[in-house]
């Protein structure tokens, strides 16, 4: 090849012989203006927006900060700081059900830490799929929403694996001590995920079920009281840890290794209810309702994280602190580095298919919020296929989970408020915000950090986050019209609901069957540990009457029988005026 032919081959961008500057201007003009300009990398975005707090008797200019639609262009640096803020805004409920349900069984520090640090892993990864979008060849059916929809662990599964733990205790699958103190039992853990994975299939086959069956058949009052019974059920533990410690230093015994909070060995141990670890709560609760009220744009997203902050340094100079963990803790990790012997649990198969349909029904809710948030329609062809992809990646990721050493995965709904407040619906700034959770898992350290936090502090943060879920609940339930027929579904679902969430063990003592049956026996439990767990119950009930119960014909056509009572008005007065004209 002659000289002048292979100079037609090499790009100007790459010629070793231009400058710099001459490659910048031959690049691409979409990669050369993202990177290279000053308008592309800061834009004109008013920055201070997101920084200026709310100071009382100082009046700040009111400006309309700009939107950025779903694949609109906007400036790399602000995608990157709206993407840390979506991350900051996911801390808390990422980390939260990995430390109550290694606590639940007693894990080791570093197993806890583990599972802390695979959470943020795992949600950066499985984010990516939902905002993604993939269309599967040769179908009309997608994986992900395509929407700045981000995932992390469900508060769902607590309830479950709580009930779980306590049978595997009380069954002696899961040691205790001779003076009947419960050890680790990281078995319990491996059941757990996978019994999920196994259950996951349940939600895949759903997401195949076209979007307005599925609203059909969970409408807002069956979804409402479900979300309200998951919050109502979480808030115990949010206010138990709030008062010292969820575990067996809950029941103030008066010796042994949990006669103190959170145990005789922490630095500063002291009984369950003591003041001191309800005024460490109160520090984090104001904290949040002062950021609300006072901080910035970019504050107010994250402020249970700035409250949880606030909580830590009162806690570490008051020495409640305990940094051992943070020492000893390796500076990196990733998946897989621990994993649990994994074994299908038969009794928790009736309550995880629950589970999943109750993450179906959330991710028809949030998808919905989402794209109403992202100002794109709420109905239609384009709409629906994203309820499908984003409902089929909620059951892939839920699976994936579970192979990933975690439990399953769910569409957060707090990212929309995110969304609201930012004016930001941009992908970029998602595809940010998976890069730094990422970044959060593999540096172990931080992991170890938030395991460390006292529990007094984390139950300030996690009974305002848990009460957010149980507000989430009404909210759904407020757009049911209060007619008889509804006010009587909701009441036969929630009597029930309520009933098993305030007095957890009400069916433990139904089935007397003590024989050799292990299967039956297994049956029997998956039915005690639906009954006593609110939610489940609740979705049940709340699904079938909804279903049974007929809609009376005079509240169904009340709208439209008073609407057409007030247009025969109208004709008639205007008809009655004409007359008198003539």
């Amino acid at each position: 090849m002659s000289e002048e032919k292979a100079e037609q081959y090499v790009t100007p961008a790459f010629n070793p012989d231009r400058t710099f500057t001459e490659k910048v201007k031959a690049l691409p003009s979409t990669v050369a203006h993202k990177f290279f300009t000053r308008d592309g990398l800061i834009g004109e975005y008013d920055y201070m927006y997101l920084f200026t707090p709310d100071i009382p008797f100082l009046s700040r200019e009111r400006k309309v900060s700009p939107f950025f639609g779903l694949n609109d262009s906007m400036p790399v640096f602000l995608a990157m700081i709206l993407g840390f803020q979506h991350a900051l805004a996911m801390l808390a409920g990422i980390m939260t059900p990995a430390i109550i349900l290694s606590s639940a069984i007693n894990l080791d520090t570093d197993l806890q830490q583990y599972l802390v640090s695979a959470s943020f892993i795992t949600c950066g990864i499985l984010s990516t799929i939902q905002i993604s979008r993939f269309h599967i060849p040769k179908t009309g059916y997608y994986i992900g929403t395509g929407l700045l929809s981000v995932v992390g662990t469900s508060f769902a599964t607590i309830p479950v694996a709580q009930g779980a733990f306590s049978q595997m205790y009380a069954q002696g699958i899961c040691p205790t001590a001779a003076d009947g103190t419960p050890q680790a039992c990281p078995q319990a853990f491996g059941y757990l995920i996978a019994s999920s994975c196994v259950c996951g299939l349940f939600e895949v086959l759903l997401s195949f079920i076209p979007p307005k069956v599925l609203q059909r058949m969970f409408p807002p009052i069956v979804t409402g009281p479900t979300v309200l019974l998951i919050g109502v059920h979480l808030v115990e533990t949010g206010f138990k840890n709030w008062a010292g410690g969820s575990n067996a230093c809950a029941s103030r015994p008066e010796s042994g290794f949990f006669s103190l909070c959170p145990n005789i060995n922490a630095p500063k141990p002291l009984p369950w209810g003591s003041a001191e670890f309800v005024g460490l709560g109160f520090s984090v609760y104001v904290t949040i309702i002062l950021c609300e009220r006072f901080g910035a744009p970019i504050m107010k997203s994250c402020a249970v994280i700035v409250g949880l902050l606030v909580g830590c340094i009162i806690a570490a100079a008051c020495g409640y602190f305990d940094d051992t963990g943070i020492k000893q803790a390796p500076a990196a990790t990733f998946i897989w580095v621990h994993t649990f012997p994994l074994k299908v649990y038969g009794p928790l198969i009736l309550p995880f298919l629950a589970v999943y349909l109750v993450l179906m029904m959330e991710a028809i809710g949030d998808i919905t919020a989402t794209c109403d948030v992202s100002r794109l329609p709420v109905e239609g062809r384009e709409y629906e296929s994203r309820i499908q992809g984003g409902i089929l990646a909620d059951g892939l990721n839920g699976i994936l989970a579970g192979l990933m050493t975690l439990t399953p995965m769910s569409v957060f709904a707090q990212n929309n408020g995110v969304i609201s407040l930012t004016k930001c619906a941009n992908r970029s700034a998602g595809f940010f915000c998976c890069f730094f959770l990422l970044i959060m898992g593999i540096f172990s350290k931080f992991a170890a950090a938030l395991v460390s936090i006292p529990s007094a502090v984390l139950g300030g943060m996690t009974t305002f986050l848990f009460t957010a879920v149980a507000v989430s609940g009404l909210r759904i339930i407020s757009t049911v019209p209060f007619n008889r027929r509804n006010r009587f579904v909701l009441t036969c679902s929630l009597a029930i609901g309520f009933g098993a969430t305030l007095v957890p063990d009400w069916f433990s003592y139904v089935f007397t069957y003590s024989g050799d049956n292990h299967s039956l026996q297994g049956f029997l439990n998956a039915i005690v540990l639906v009954l006593e767990s609110g939610f489940a119950i609740t979705a049940i009930i709340g699904l079938i009457l909804n279903l049974i119960i007929p809609m009376e014909v005079d509240e169904a056509n009340a709208d439209e029988v008073a609407a057409g009572e007030s247009t025969k008005e109208a004709e008639s007065s205007s008809q009655s005026e004409e007359d008198k004209k003539a």
